[in-house]
This record gives C-alpha cells, sequence and structure tokens, in this order.
C-alpha cells in the first residue's frame, strides 16, 4: 500500500500538509519512528561491575551515563533492571551506581533475557527498553537482539555502553542499527521522554544532564589497563 500511494507522486502529500493533515506518504514512513513514553519505557542496565572498571575502554564514562540514567529514573519512576555477569568471579555493580531500587538479576549466559528476566519484564507490560552497559558486542548486543526478537524496542546508549577494545564497540553498534535497534545517547533519550520544558520532571532531569556533563570534564584520559 506504501508503494502504491507513493506512485502517485507529491502532489496529494503537498495538498494534505497544506491543510495540517499527515500526508499519506507520511503515515507510510511514520508508522515506526522509536517515539519514547515514560510510561512504556524501561531502563536495563547490563553488568556495570567492579571486576570490568580497568578492561573496559571508557569505562568512567559508561559509569557516569549509567549513574545520570539511575537518577533520571528515580525521577521519571520509571522501572530499572540489572544484571550481574557472574559475580562471584566478576563482582557486583560497582558503588558509584545505585541500584537499590532496582530489580537486580545475577547470571551466566551472556545476554540479560535470562528465564527470569523474561519473566519480570513480562510482568512491566512495557514495550521500549533503553539498554546501556558492557560489553557493547557481547553483553549488550545479545540483549539486544533478544530483546527485539520478542518484540521490544530497544535503544542503546552510544555513551553508555563500550567494549574493552573500540572497535569491538563500533562494528557491535553498526550491527545492532542493522538489525533495527535504534543508537542514541543518554541525553537525548531523556529529553525526548520529557517532550517539553513544561513537564513537572524538566528542572530536576536538566540538573542531572548538566551534572553529568560537568563530570565529564573532570576525567581524566582513560586507557584500559588490561583485557580479561
Amino acid at each position: 500500500p506504501c508503494r502504491a500511494i507513493l506512485s502517485h507522486g507529491a502532489s496529494a502529500g503537498a495538498m494534505a500538509y497544506a491543510h495540517g493533515k499527515p500526508s499519506p506518504q507520511a503515515a507510510c514512513h511514520n508508522h515506526n519512528v522509536g517515539r519514547l513514553h515514560e510510561a512504556s519505557t524501561t531502563f536495563l542496565l547490563c553488568d556495570v561491575q567492579e571486576k570490568f572498571r580497568g578492561v573496559i575502554d571508557q569505562m568512567p564514562r559508561v559509569i557516569e551515563a549509567s549513574k545520570a540514567m539511575l537518577a533520571a529514573a528515580k525521577v521519571m519512576a520509571i522501572p530499572v533492571i540489572v544484571t550481574e555477569q557472574y559475580p562471584k568471579a566478576l563482582g557486583h555493580t560497582v558503588p558509584e551506581l545505585d541500584v537499590s531500587e532496582a530489580k537486580v538479576f545475577e547470571k551466566t549466559q551472556f545476554s540479560m533475557y535470562t528465564n527470569e528476566f523474561a519473566h519480570y519484564l513480562g510482568g512491566l507490560d512495557r514495550k521500549d527498553a533503553i539498554l546501556f552497559g558492557v560489553e557493547t558486542h557481547v553483553c549488550v548486543q545479545q540483549t539486544a537482539l533478544d530483546l527485539m526478537d520478542r518484540g521490544i524496542q530497544v535503544h542503546v546508549l552510544a555513551d553508555g555502553v563500550s567494549s574493552q577494545r573500540p572497535m569491538d564497540r563500533e562494528i557491535a553498534l553498526d550491527r545492532l542499527r542493522q538489525a533495527g535497534c535504534y543508537v542514541t545517547t543518554m541525553e537525548s533519550v531523556l529529553f525526548e521522554l520529557l517532550r517539553s520544558k513544561d513537564a513537572p520532571e524538566f528542572k530536576a532531569i536538566s540538573g542531572i544532564v548538566k551534572a553529568y556533563g560537568e563530570n565529564l570534564k573532570k576525567l581524566k584520559p582513560y586507557v584500559a589497563e588490561a583485557v580479561l
């Protein structure tokens, strides 16, 4: 149907636009543009654990983005799910991140999408997931693909994910784009959820974003120390 509509050219669309109505072309293209809404969104924090601190490229930046997302979740009352990969060996979530109000699952598989995770997420009845953590090309990527396989719309934070090697991160983000995942940033997501400066959470979220920016300025150039 979209192809048939578009074959008629731009005149019908222009006429509809002139009357303040969305054109048929727009209806075809905008069936899913990845819009986010507070009531349908869940934040997913993947494996930001102590053992990874010294081996993940730009780990302090991942922690700062994650900290901002957790703070925003409290302001917006958005549920947060956290996973920890084999914490017996890799430690728990880094202490800078307060996950006391989040649902935390331990796992040994790479994807966050364990049976327990799936059951809990299903109970939330939310169709959009904001995903951040490590490593981009392993646990983050597999989680995103599992979620998309099950009809969940996934947004991955480019400034909230990383890997030991920068190339692995970049290739993983490219693959996720190809698979239909939305690659975005922390600030973009938060202001899209707000929609307007008139939103009651605007002042608090603006403060979180400002603090995030200031914290990034304080970070020293960072290079991973070793490879696991």
